[in-house]
């Protein structure tokens, strides 16, 4: 568990260093060297205040989209929502810093097969009867590059299933692990 705060604390403190730098160059850019593009991306989450979930999002480069593999534990069994949030930001209690679902397109609320979606709606993590969730995606609206970089995000894990119909937020409740979206080498 320490290690796992130390990550997201690391990734919480270049992304502040990143802001406070006023660096004019993109995020996707940021420790990769000149021109280098990210194929590769983790969210190491932690839980909220009350909450014991935590684990492991990695996002990698595919042809088609973006590969997403979760593996999160210290969930109630049944489904959770899983979105990419707006902000990479985990440092209030509640997760709430994180902002809103990643919408750059300011599309609808909807499912991680709908045409139009937010680029931050990938569903439900299903979590067995010890807490436990594992997901394999390929998501052809996630990015790493331009302005729908899902760089320096925020992934959070809900309490409640995500309906896919209540805007904006799929009513999945209250944010019971978060994360930041930093680059992997």
């Amino acid at each position: 568990m320490k290690k796992t705060v130390a990550v997201g604390f690391l990734v919480v403190l270049v992304g502040v260093a990143y802001a406070l730098s006023g660096c004019s160059k993109s995020p996707e850019h940021v420790g990769t060297g000149a021109g280098a593009a990210v194929t590769q991306a983790i969210a190491v989450l932690t839980p909220t205040q009350g909450n014991k979930v935590q684990g492991v999002v990695t996002f990698v480069k595919e042809k088609d989209g973006v590969h997403v593999v979760a593996s999160i534990d210290g969930l109630s069994p049944g489904l959770h929502g899983f979105h990419i949030h707006e902000l990479g930001d985990c440092s209030s209690p509640d997760g709430n810093s994180a902002g809103g679902h990643f919408n750059p397109m300011n599309m609808q609320h909807g499912g991680p097969t709908a045409d139009k979606r937010h680029e931050g709606d990938l569903g439900n993590l299903q979590a067995d009867a010890s807490g436990k969730a594992k997901l394999t995606a390929v998501d052809s609206k996630l990015s790493f590059e331009g302005a729908n970089s899902i760089i320096g995000r925020g992934v959070v894990v809900h309490a409640q299933p995500d309906d896919f119909t209540t805007q904006p937020t799929g009513a999945s409740g209250p944010r019971v692990g978060c994360g930041v979206i930093g680059i992997m080498k």
